[in-house]
């Protein structure tokens, strides 16, 4: 009998000792889609750029921009539509890329598009003028709708339970978004300084170009259940849903971008009109949305109320955040006269805390509350958009601008984090491309939101510049204007974090 039990745990011993292919018993086991370690982080670092992809053409055109306009004399309302098209493009057209990507496969889709962002970024760089080089912008926009979707559709199906290594997969994926932005400033700036604006787009599409020809051997087969593209199929598809989210954001994000360009301003007609219309479409399209049997937006997740909250909590973090770094840069290149180069040194205090923040959040999502991680990314953001507001011309940027850059990415990295994490968490694996366009869709349209409110506070305070007090006659008046207002936006979000529940994420 003690033979016979010494026998049973000598197989036992066996067992687990070959256990490393049994991944679903093993949380934090590998996947087994798969075959090494080494294609698995080259899987997460080719999702990550995908992710990463609007906010690297982003940081890359701002920093470029007044470059740019000399060169191909561009007008303000052209300029600003450097940036602005691809925003549009890519916020309208998310959700319905989301879509398309859980209906009829993702990893064709994710492939192609990063292929076709490389070959439009290539021609982007040879534009000759400015409707060329707005319209080739807005194409771009378009490739990165549709490289979203299926990038953060593949990755939570495959880590579908939650773990350690979720945490540390996702904390990485998450830091494309906000890293994306500052390190296509950098280097954009570096390729502008010593080669020219062109090389910036250049420089995309030979990055782009390694990403795709990688992914075609290490993304895994799409496992996920596809539909044949047929009558029946396409009457599953909510196109009416498609039409509406796509003209509703479209013209929203048209209204706010040209309001503080147009002849007067926000009382300019058509922009009342364009921004009127585009509230209706997108509360027609939340009615249908409740309405239609297979919706482009499944409505039963907001009626989570922690869903709810941590959307409404990123949404004010990235009405700020962006267009902070926006403002930061065009005052370091207008008031300071740096180059494209020194902007891009001046910010890069953001990429190196970014990336810190980032390992840290892969390490404590399952073990500290998230609620206290909101909590902490929250006042980072209103602590760091306070140091950027008091300042005034001729302050030292290591006093109020470097430590507002370093603290203002642990706002925007924890609350990406785990917000990512409770939204994937939220929808079902056949719907985590869609899961992820609602993340993204809501913190691109709060950046429109965000510039277009900004801009127009800049505007109106450099046509009425205080003449006494803290900013009398001070021209860096009109910035501070906005990082007050940036402060504001995420001042509130704090004080939503108190009615939060959620605990810890990613825990076995």
């Amino acid at each position: 009998m003690a033979c016979s039990e010494d026998t049973e745990k000598q197989q036992y011993s066996k067992e687990v000792a070959i256990a490393p292919k049994d991944a679903p018993s093993r949380p934090n086991a590998r996947p087994a889609c798969f075959r090494s370690t080494a294609q698995e982080i080259l899987f997460i670092l080719t999702v990550t750029m995908g992710v990463a992809m609007p906010s690297l053409l982003q940081g890359s055109t701002i920093v470029i921009s007044s470059f740019v306009r000399k060169d191909l004399n561009m007008t303000t309302s052209q300029t600003t539509w450097i940036t602005a098209s691809s925003a549009l493009t890519s916020g309208s057209f998310l959700l319905f890329f989301g879509k398309v990507a859980d209906l009829f496969g993702r990893r064709g889709m994710l492939i192609a598009s990063l292929f076709l962002f490389a070959v439009f970024s290539l021609s982007a760089g040879f534009s000759h003028n400015a409707i060329t080089l707005d319209v080739l912008n807005g194409v771009l926009g378009l490739f990165c709708a549709s490289t979203v979707p299926p990038a953060q559709g593949i990755l939570g199906s495959i880590y579908e339970k939650p773990s350690k290594r979720k945490n540390y997969a996702f904390a990485c994926f998450s830091a494309g978004n906000p890293l994306g932005f500052v390190f296509g400033s950098i280097f954009s700036g570096v390729a502008t300084q010593l080669f020219g604006w062109r090389a910036s787009f250049w420089l995309l599409a030979i990055i782009y170009f390694v990403v795709a020809i990688v992914a075609c051997f290490i993304v895994p087969v799409d496992d996920s259940e596809k539909l044949p593209l047929s009558i029946q199929t396409m009457k599953k598809f909510d196109v009416v849903g498609a039409t509406l989210t796509i003209g509703g954001i479209g013209l929203l994000s048209f209204g706010l971008s040209v309001g503080s360009d147009a002849p007067l301003g926000w009382k300019t007609p058509y922009v009342l009109v364009l921004i009127i219309l585009g509230i209706l479409m997108i509360i027609t399209f939340v009615c249908w949305e409740c309405c239609f049997p297979y919706p482009l937006m499944p409505m039963n997740v907001w009626r989570d109320k922690e869903f709810s909250l941590l959307i409404a909590i990123l949404l004010l973090g990235f009405l700020a955040f962006p267009p902070m770094t926006f403002f930061v840069a065009l005052y370091l290149q207008e008031l300071c006269r740096y180059s494209a180069l020194m902007t891009a040194v001046h910010m890069l205090p953001m990429a190196i805390s970014g990336i810190i923040v980032n390992v840290i959040a892969g390490l404590v999502l399952h073990a500290v509350s998230n609620k206290l991680l909101m909590g902490i990314g929250a006042a980072a953001y209103t602590m760091a958009f306070l140091l950027v507001a008091v300042q005034r011309s001729g302050d030292s940027y290591w006093a109020f601008t470097f430590p507002a850059l370093a603290i203002v990415v642990v706002g925007a990295d924890l609350e990406f984090n785990v917000a990512n994490m409770y939204v994937l968490s939220s929808l079902p694996k056949s719907q985590q491309s869609i899961a992820g366009s609602i993340f993204q869709t809501v913190s691109k349209l709060a950046v429109t939101i965000g510039l277009g409110i900004g801009t127009a506070i800049l505007k109106s305070v450099s046509e009425n510049p205080a003449t006494s007090g803290y900013y009398a006659h001070d021209p860096f008046e009109p910035y501070s204007a906005t990082f007050w207002f940036a402060m504001a936006c995420t001042f509130i979000s704090l004080l939503l974090v108190p009615f939060l529940k959620i605990k810890t994420q990613g825990h076995e």
